[in-house]
Order: structure tokens, then sequence, then C-alpha cells
């Protein structure tokens, strides 16, 4: 098969896997909204950086060990199997602390990501739940970058897509027919790993398996050198959190839990453009790694290109849906029908989405660094989109322009970074 068709295979089933795990916030979103209304919202969104935070741990562990086992496997190291091990035992170790958190101090979490006592009340048994389940959450991205880089993209996108389309079920049945509220929300979240977990898992059963799991001690060395090439999927998964974070404490300040709320339908949406960028990035690195591994530069660079010439079509298409169906997406989640909120989230959404323009580039750019090795350079373009530029820009920009400042500091900072991606891509260009 060539490398343009690999490409397409893997990209398509990945973007796909990633948009189901998108789908189930989303799904927490639409019937929070319908049970709950805007508080309901404003719980969800001030706890969605911590689902963030649990999901960049466990993507960066994941892909960073799958992408280390399938250069040493195109090398022939037999130590490559070690990195399935060690990142099962550590993302469980990881885990636990999240877990012990939710039993203990879920009503603190809430209070320091900024809600009242109302908004805490509302949200403690929400926030509970979903941490008890933490290294079900970790444990799945790696079970689904193993299977997916161990030539298995169909049975990963299956996987995800079953406890996403679960989730979504259980939602509705927990939710209402039960009248569990928030705490059935979070229910449903839950399941929704274990279920991708069961079936992924087939494929180590399998006669496609190349993946061996081996008894060792948990070794620190070999998950900082996984964690390196990890860093692109962390930051992935957690510029969504650092963004949402510092954007609802600068919101609060300036228009109030109403601005919370509107940005949390953007922010909803964001997740889901985050996702498909992410989807492209992930689906090419196995591809990108094993060629990269074989010394075979001529792929390396023709699956780069692809990568970037899909971020930018993809960008273009979702800038255009947004500005034609803006109203109808935004009274998606607006059950109360308040117009101070659609005013908010219909701005916001126009503005917030022509970053996406530089986001697809700067996430794919930095996803093909770290496949090829190159974990400084992939970790700074990394950092400067995930935390430097965005808390800088938001901060400036909120002070000068008040809430529409707020939405522009993403474009803002996306623009800034693709600046130095450019600049690395075409010296890293001369290395390959």
């Amino acid at each position: 098969m060539s490398v343009t068709k690999q490409f397409a295979r893997y990209v398509t089933q990945n973007i796909f896997g990633m948009l189901g795990i998108s789908c189930y916030i989303i799904a927490d979103t639409f019937f929070i909204a319908k049970a709950a209304g805007t508080d309901g919202i404003t719980v969800l969104n001030l706890v969605l950086p911590i689902y963030n935070l649990i999901f960049a741990i466990g993507s960066m562990i994941g892909v960073g060990s799958a992408t280390r086992f399938t250069i040493l496997r195109a090398q022939g190291e037999e130590r490559a199997h070690d990195y399935f091990s060690n990142a099962i035992c550590f993302v469980w170790m990881i885990g636990i602390l999240f877990t012990l958190a939710g039993v203990f101090i879920p009503d603190k979490i809430i209070a320091l990501m900024g809600g009242d006592a109302g908004i805490v009340a509302l949200g403690t048994g929400y926030t509970r739940i979903f941490l008890l389940f933490t290294p079900f959450f970790m444990m799945n991205y790696v079970i689904m970058a193993f299977v997916r880089n161990d030539n298995q993209p169909s049975l990963a996108m299956a996987g995800t897509l079953a406890g996403s389309f679960s989730n979504i079920l259980f939602d509705y049945i927990f939710m209402f027919p039960l009248g569990m509220g928030l705490e059935g929300a979070a229910l449903a979240t839950a399941a929704s790993p274990i279920i991708s977990i069961l079936i992924c898992s087939a494929h180590f059963f399998g006669k496609k398996n190349t993946v061996r799991f081996r008894l060792h001690a948990p070794s620190i060395a070999q998950l900082f050198g996984a964690c390196q090439l990890g860093v692109p999927a962390f930051v992935g998964e957690i510029s969504s959190g650092v963004i949402t974070t510092v954007f609802n404490f600068l919101i609060l300040g300036l228009v109030g839990n109403i601005g919370v709320a509107a940005y949390g339908v953007i922010a909803n949406f964001a997740l889901v453009a985050m996702a498909i960028f992410n989807g492209v990035s992930q689906g090419a690195q196995p591809i990108v790694s094993d060629c990269y591994g074989k010394g075979d530069v001529k792929s390396v660079r023709k699956i780069r290109n692809l990568g970037l010439a899909t971020a930018l079509g993809i960008a273009v298409v979702l800038i255009g849906a947004v500005y034609g169906f803006t109203d109808s997406l935004v009274s998606l989640f607006n059950s109360e029908h308040s117009a101070e909120l659609a005013a908010y989230a219909h701005t916001g959404m126009r503005l917030y989405f022509i970053g996406f323009l530089f986001a697809g580039i700067n996430i794919v750019g930095a996803g093909f660094l770290s496949a090829t090795e190159r974990a400084r350079e992939s970790f700074v373009t990394s950092v400067m989109r995930g935390f430097v530029c965005i808390i800088g820009c938001s901060l400036l920009f909120a002070a000068a322009f008040g809430i529409n400042g707020v939405w522009l500091s993403f474009p803002a900072s996306e623009l800034l970074t693709a600046i130095v991606m450019a600049v690395v891509l075409v010296r890293d260009n001369r290395r390959l």
C-alpha cells in the first residue's frame, strides 16, 4: 500500500476516533443544558480543564510510548516491547491520585476553578464520579495508541466510537428516565472508556498482534523518553484546558457566569475542532515513525506535506461551517433561550474559530517533529501555543478590548506560533 493510501486510511479512521472522544463531552453539554440549564453548563465548563488534564496525561504517555515502540520496532530493537507495560503501569499510578482527589476534595476543585457556592453544590457529585474513573480514561489512550500503531486503526476507531455512542445512550437513560441529573451524566461518561478498552483489547489476543506485555519494574527513564515524544499529544489536549481556565477567570471578571456559559458553548465546538486536528496529527504519526525508523526520507516528507495540506483544508471547511450556521449551533445549548448568552456566543464563535487556520498547522507540525524524534523543537512549539502565547495574548487583549479581546487572543496566539513553526519546519526540511 502506498504511503498516500496509508495516510488516508490512518488519518480518516483516527479523526473519527478522536471525534468519538469529543462527542461524549458534547453529549454531556447537550443533555446537561436540557436538565440543568445555564448553571449546568457553567459546572461542566469549570471542570472541563480537569478532563483536559486527565486526557492530556493519558495521551502523552500513550502516544509517546507507542511512538517509541514503532520507531524501535522498525529498527529491530527488542526493548520496543517494554514501553507498553511501562505505560500501563504509570497511567494507573497517576490515575489513582486523581481518584483520591475525587474521593476527598471534589468540592474544593470546583471552588478552585472559580465556582461560587451554588455551582459548587450543583457540581460536587458530578466531579467526584468522573474523577473516580480517571485510571480508565488514561488507560484508554494507551490501549488505543498501541492498537493503532500495531496496524489496527480500524479497531481503535471502532472501540472509541462504541464508547462514545454508549455514553450518549447512557446520558439519556441516567439523566431523564432514571432522573439522576448531573451524577447520571458523570456515570455515562465514566462507562465510555471501559467499553472502548474492552473492544480494543481484543487486538492483543489476535494473530496480528505484535505487542507483548512484559512484567518489569516501572522505569522512569522509559517514561521520560516516551513523554518527550508525547508532548504534542499532551499539549493538543491540555491547551484546551489551559485556554478554558484562563478564559473562565477573565470572563468571570468581565461579564460573570453568563459569559462563562457562553464560552462553554464555544469551548465544546472548539473541542470538536481540536479533536479533528489531533486526529490528523496522531493518525499520521505511526506512518511517519515507521518510515523514519527505516530511513525512508522521501515518504517522511510526503506525509508531512499531506498532513499540513489536510489541516489547512479542514480549517477552511470548519470556519465556513461556523460562519454559515452560527446561530443554529449556539441554539443547541441555549435551552433557556437567553438573548445575552446567544449574543456573547455568536460573536465569540466567529472570532475564536479564525484561530484554527493556524492551529491545525501547529498541531500537525508539532506531531510530525515528535514522530521524527525532534523532541526539543516539538516541545518549544507546543509550549508556545499551549501556554506562553495564549496566556500572554489573553491577558493583554482582555485588558485592551474586553470580552472580544478574549475571543481574539486565540487566533493571535496561534498565528505567532505558526510563524515560529514555519521557520522550524524549513530548517527541519534541510536536516531530512
